[in-house]
């Protein structure tokens, strides 16, 4: 008689990697193949990359998924190639081409029409986009042949940069705000220069402070033991490490694990004088590390307000 086979007991692991995404795979497939190398019980992505780009995609397992938004509200920098003269109806290389046009621009042109695009824009969202109408993502009606109206959002490009243009190519490198769609940057540059374009590629090299020189490919991963591939995995507060810190003592970290708010002007605490988001520890001592509790705002009057909690640190 056949045994069963048994099934592996997945693994409570606490900690970020950062993926270097390989082109043609969506930020889920990605993850859920890292999951499974990792043997992970629990982990997600820090917002999604298109199939067609490659770079930096964090991964975020236990612990970390409580802090996993935090990086969806921050800055993404992109080396991109903008394939002037061809436009596709998704914006990118995925797509059918739906109008070709000549290219006939120099440098000093491109470099004016940059300008137009640097700082506080407005962009109207793709229809090949995840964005949804009354429950339905808007590439369900590209799908099916339908344009629906979209208003023009506020995006913030903070660098615009040219770094070549060899005919009909132009490689750029971005920084921008989220929510902010490059595949539109590109064709809207291309309709400035007056001939289109689509994106022919897009890599993304930073998300907030995290870096693309850190990152490891999913190809590594599998050549690697269990124990190499946890080895590789970040702290939790790496996704916090901007945030200014505030070290409590044992009481302390014991009341805020509760949930209780604290009044710091009261304690022996050296905290920000900038109110806002903090990431939290408890002190250090002869056996213990100094250890992530979570986060939390710091509000008027020096009160501490939890937000969110490490389960582990109890």
């Amino acid at each position: 008689m056949n045994q069963p086979i048994k099934k592996k007991t997945r693994l409570p692991i606490n900690g970020v990697l950062l993926l270097d995404k390989p082109v043609g795979w969506s930020s889920n497939d990605a993850l859920i193949k890292a999951k499974r190398l990792l043997n992970a019980i629990k982990a997600g992505h820090t917002g999604t990359l298109d199939p067609f780009a490659t770079g930096l995609l964090p991964l975020c397992f236990g612990e970390a998924t409580k802090f996993s938004a935090d990086l969806l509200d921050a800055d993404k920098t992109y080396q991109t190639v903008v394939h002037l003269g061809v436009s596709t109806n998704t914006g990118d290389t995925e797509g059918e081409v739906i109008q070709t046009r000549e290219v006939n621009v120099n440098e000093a042109q491109i470099h004016a029409v940059l300008e137009q695009f640097k700082g506080d824009i407005l962009q109207v969202p793709p229809m090949y986009s995840a964005l949804k109408r009354d429950g339905k993502p808007l590439y369900e009606y590209a799908r099916e042949g339908i344009t629906l109206e979209r208003e023009a959002r506020p995006v913030t490009i903070h660098l615009l940069e040219f770094v070549q243009y060899e005919a009909p190519f132009l490689t750029l490198n971005v920084r921008c705000s989220k929510g902010t769609y490059i595949r539109v940057l590109g064709e809207d540059i291309g309709n400035a220069l007056g001939c289109g374009a689509h994106l022919n590629a897009l890599r993304r090299t930073h998300v907030g402070h995290l870096i693309l020189e850190n990152t490891v490919t999913l190809d590594q991963l599998i050549e690697m033991s269990e124990e190499q591939r946890h080895a590789l995995l970040a702290p939790v507060d790496a996704l916090l490490s901007s945030f200014p810190e505030v070290t409590l003592n044992d009481e302390l970290a014991r009341r805020f694990l509760q949930g209780q708010r604290i009044s710091l002007a009261k304690e022996e605490v050296l905290h920000p004088t900038e109110l806002g988001r903090v990431r939290v520890y408890r002190q250090a001592s002869d056996v213990v590390a100094k250890q992530l509790l979570g986060s939390a705002q710091l509000q008027e009057f020096s009160v501490l307000a939890p937000e969110r909690l490490i389960s582990t640190a109890n």
